[in-house]
């Protein structure tokens, strides 16, 4: 047909040598054809014969930009597209229009090869043999693009330079290095932020061509990159500061290690002083509220345990040794160590005082007195140095020196009594024992996979964390004696989402030899143990010590084994290997179910409201939940019929109370420091989340804890970083309005995390005379809460406000005792709450009138254990320890007293240890401390 049409022209062309050619339509034809299939095809529909046709319509300069776009429509339906695009030859004609200078096809042709290159990253030899990256480096370089568009030449260019020794050579002489850092910093610094993603896929961009490549690594060092990237490290996305992490952490050199395994000691002052400014800025960001940042961290602290073993590990052995025992019989006392520079051991030691790292258990001794290094280079281990001088944190940190059961095990070279240390850097000591203190909190994430990272690097340089007191809590690791190779999950598969790559735990088994009886009971947890090794040389080559933890890897790639994958770089990739162009369509079924939801609550909320007597007479369900230590928190879902429960051991159960049928158990986790403080919801009208919050502070977030075995963790963070409660008391609320957590304890501040930006947003000033006890977070106004203090008093702060506090009282004087309930008063009234105290008093506060409470009821004498406010019906309920469960109405009349009576079931209810209402329904579940009993209790005529 297309030569038949170019036939029937000839005839009029020669008749008439001035008439015009009028090209065949045959090409357009085409493209709308495939514009056709592009409007209704898809993957499980015939592929486009087109196909080929539009590659050949390429060459064509006048239908080439309509063929570009067609084309770049078609990539983005997904990688089989790009399969069948690049096995019908795509791939020569777009390498080719690399070389064209047409401003219009910029754009696309950028798109394009971002769709090639999430796909297929073996492209990147031939990209780089044409000189194609200098295209994407000028195209990252021009302000007239859309920051999008320009973050996909930074993800072309990140691929490039992957694990590609030329491609980053090619790089780093076409000047990417300083393309990337002028774009990281704003023009000026009042300037809108420039957009996340450009700023995520610059960091990730020079993170990976300066992986493994020490000129890259100088160059960035010496072209002030830490600095430009360090800013970055409090952006309010976690991908930008997880994606700054990873690249400040490529500029760690891992050193080279000569065959006989000594290095060659080549390290020039300078670089070594920007390697340690780095960590520290890292040491900073150790306890983001992120894990994907933390993880980060946790990578990049590996290598700088791998570039610098042997002060690390020289600095590990000289701290880690057992103190005398009459030094140990008292803890340290904080108040000697009042300044940084506080000398006053007999060994002139100086205390390096770290106010980040302080909340460690383990006593740690910083000795900066280089005189104790022998003339030979070796410490002899009988140096006197720091045998009197304890450093415990530093006098800034809430910490006291309970604390040290974090189970640390020195293996000490058994060589010839000394330790190879080859140059005293006193300058550096301060940093190398910070660097040891963050790792042992890092080696306790609340994260699994970063703890396990955590350990990793401790025991890199010869610090042995026992982590698992408890056998039976080890995950599948070795007991002792027993040896076991490591999954092969390290480089962690690329996965859509970062937390799916995290469900492989794995743990890796230490030989170590039984552990010897401990020294003195104040350091239950300090133990020595004999070296680990079996061979008589010491361990200094990281690869040595690889291929002992490692038994099943060939020696070859143990280095490679030890370093644990990073997971921001793979995670990123995804985004651009899924359709970009077309919008979602899940959202609009999200919409609708969100709508309906909020029908339901509404109507359930007038209801509620209505019913001016709650009387929540009827026990409707009563259920075993058989934990070992009663029922801690308990928790009714808004929209199904099911009530989550959790005990001090933090055993999570769901179960369906209309069927009275168990739905999932699991446990929060597993380690053996256990106790539960509360169990909250997220997004109570979308897929909601599961806040799990533990007594130490530790906080995890977990999703599909209604399918049975389902469950994921979100993620997990220390809400109270660097303030380790000298109490396991921590208190926590959330406010979803403004997306803010509220944590405290017994320190002397509260912390406000924002969870969308998984960040702290600020620190307040709790100014009270006592711990924290109760935290009731406002549901009208964004940014108000309410506390009550141990020595009864009740504070509100709005955090909005620059002093913060807003109101305080102290209603339950004369008595001493500790508010143990507190909270808004039902309904949308923001002036109004209720506070409980342990001696049995509930009192109503209005924060317009004075301070004086309007109402006081007094509800049980003594032992009342728990406080539950409405949040819309105008009812309050307490409990005591005393068996017994009243309810009473904002005006104080006692609406039900529920006390042993024989319930259907013929159960006692037990002390009562918490209580909790339904959010819109007139439904209250009560958690019994002895018979671990939860009892649902609604009005007379529920259904």
């Amino acid at each position: 047909m297309a030569a038949e049409i170019c036939l029937s022209k000839l005839p009029q062309l020669i008749a008439d040598p001035n008439a015009e050619f009028q090209p065949s339509p045959f090409f357009t034809e085409q493209l709308t054809a495939f514009e056709v299939w592009l409007d209704h095809g898809s993957q499980d529909k015939k592929p486009p014969e087109q196909l080929p046709i539009v590659l050949q319509v390429l060459l064509s300069q006048s239908h080439r930009f309509r063929a570009l776009v067609l084309l770049g429509r078609f990539l983005d339906m997904g990688p089989w597209a790009v399969d069948l695009a690049l096995s019908v030859g795509i791939f020569p004609y777009v390498l080719k229009l690399l070389q064209t200078s047409a401003m219009e096809l910029r754009q696309i042709l950028v798109f394009i090869w971002t769709k090639i290159l999430s796909l297929d990253k073996s492209c990147q030899v031939d990209l780089v043999k044409d000189g194609g990256h200098t295209y994407f480096i000028r195209f990252l370089d021009s302000l007239d693009a859309y920051p999008e568009q320009r973050a996909m030449a930074a993800f072309v260019l990140a691929v490039i330079v992957d694990g590609h020794r030329t491609g980053q050579e090619a790089c780093i002489h076409a000047g990417l290095i300083d393309v990337c850092l002028r774009h990281l910093q704003p023009e000026n610094p009042h300037d809108a932020q420039t957009e996340p993603l450009l700023l995520q896929w610059l960091c990730l961009c020079l993170g990976k061509l300066w992986e493994d490549f020490s000129e890259a690594q100088s160059l960035g060092l010496q072209s002030n990159a830490p600095e430009i990237l360090i800013y970055l490290l409090s952006e309010p996305q976690p991908e930008v500061r997880a994606s700054a992490v990873f690249a400040l952490g490529n500029l760690l050199d891992m050193g080279s290690t000569s065959s006989n395994g000594v290095d060659d000691d080549s390290d020039d002052d300078e670089k070594v002083k920007a390697e340690i400014n780095v960590v520290r800025s890292l040491l900073q960001v150790s306890s983001d509220g992120s894990p994907l940042v933390r993880c980060e961290v946790a990578i990049a602290l590996t290598r700088f345990a791998l570039g610098h073993n042997k002060h690390l590990k020289s600095v590990a052995a000289e701290y880690w040794k057992p103190q005398t025992n009459s030094l140990l019989k008292s803890p340290p006392s904080l108040a000697n160590i009042s300044s940084p520079n506080n000398v006053y051991s007999p060994n002139n030691i100086r205390q390096g005082s770290s106010g980040l790292a302080s909340h460690i258990g383990p006593v740690l001794r910083v000795g900066s007195d280089s005189s104790a290094t022998c003339r030979d280079g070796r410490v002899s281990t009988s140096s006197p140095i720091a045998t009197s001088s304890i450093m415990h944190g530093s006098p800034q940190s809430d910490d006291s020196s309970q604390h040290s059961d974090s189970g640390i095990l020195l293996r000490e070279n058994a060589s010839n009594g000394g330790l190879s240390y080859t140059r005293s850097r006193p300058a550096d000591s301060v940093i190398y024992s910070q660097y040891i203190s963050t790792m042992c909190s890092v080696a306790k994430d609340p994260y699994p996979r970063i703890a396990t990272i955590g350990r990793r690097a401790l025991s890199l340089i010869g610090v042995e964390q026992v982590v698992m007191k408890n056998s039976r809590f080890n995950s599948g690791g070795a007991h002792q004696g027993e040896t076991s190779a490591p999954p092969s999950n390290f480089g962690m598969a690329r996965s859509s989402s970062w937390f799916d790559m995290n469900s492989g735990n794995f743990s890796i088994a230490f030989r170590t030899p039984p552990v010897s009886p401990p020294q003195h009971d104040y350091l239950t947890g300090l133990r020595r143990v004999c070296s680990m090794e079996f061979k008589p040389h010491p361990m200094n080559s990281p690869e040595g010590l690889a291929d002992r933890l490692i038994s099943a890897a060939a020696p070859s790639n143990a280095e490679l084994i030890i370093l644990p994958q990073s997971t921001i770089y793979n995670w990123s990739c995804g985004h651009f290997s899924r359709p970009l162009l077309s919008g979602s369509d899940d959202n609009e079924e999200a919409h609708a179910r969100r709508e309906e939801r909020e029908q339901i609550a509404l109507d359930c909320i007038a209801k509620c409201q209505r019913s001016s007597a709650c009387k929540m007479t009827s026990q409707i369900a009563s259920w075993d939940t058989r934990f070992d230590s009663g029922t801690k928190a308990a928790l009714l879902l808004p929209f199904s019929p099911i009530v989550i429960a959790a005990d001090e051991n933090e055993q999570i159960r769901v179960w369906n109370y209309d069927d009275a049928l168990p739905v999932n158990s699991f446990q929060n986790h597993k380690l053996s420091d256990r106790g539960l403080s509360k169990l909250l919801l997220i997004n109570e009208l979308d897929e909601s989340l599961l806040l799990a919050a533990s007594s130490d502070g530790n906080v995890r977030i977990w999703k599909n804890f209604t399918q049975k075995g389902g469950q994921k963790l979100v993620t997990a963070f220390s809400s109270v970083q660097g303030h380790r409660a000298a109490g396991r008391s921590i208190v926590i609320d959330w406010q979803q309005q403004s997306g803010c957590l509220y944590a405290s304890g017994d320190m002397s501040s509260i912390l406000v995390w924002d969870l969308d930006k998984e960040q702290l947003l600020s620190t307040i000033q709790s100014s009270g005379d006592s711990a924290i006890s109760a935290l009731s977070a406002s549901q009208v106004r964004s940014g108000h809460f309410a506390a009550g203090f141990a020595a009864g008093s009740v504070r509100i702060f709005d955090v909005r406000s620059p002093d913060r506090l807003i109101y305080m009282a102290r209603p339950h004087a004369p008595r001493m005792e500790k508010v143990v309930g507190i909270g808004f008063q039902p309904g949308l009234d923001p002036y109004k709450i209720v506070s409980a105290s342990q001696a049995g008093d509930i009192q109503f506060l209005d924060v317009r009138r004075a301070a004086e409470p309007y109402l006081t009821i007094e509800a049980h004498r003594g032992s009342l254990t728990a406080l539950a406010v409405h949040r819309h019906a105008p009812v309050v309920a307490s409990g005591s320890a005393k068996q017994m469960i009243k309810v009473f109405s904002l005006e104080g009349e006692q609406l039900t007293i529920i006390r042993y009576q024989p319930s259907f079931m013929g159960q006692r209810i037990g002390s009562v240890n918490c209580l909790s209402f339904h959010p819109y329904k007139s439904l209250l579940a009560a958690g019994a401390g002895d018979n671990a009993l939860v009892s649902i209790y609604a009005e007379e005529n529920y259904k």
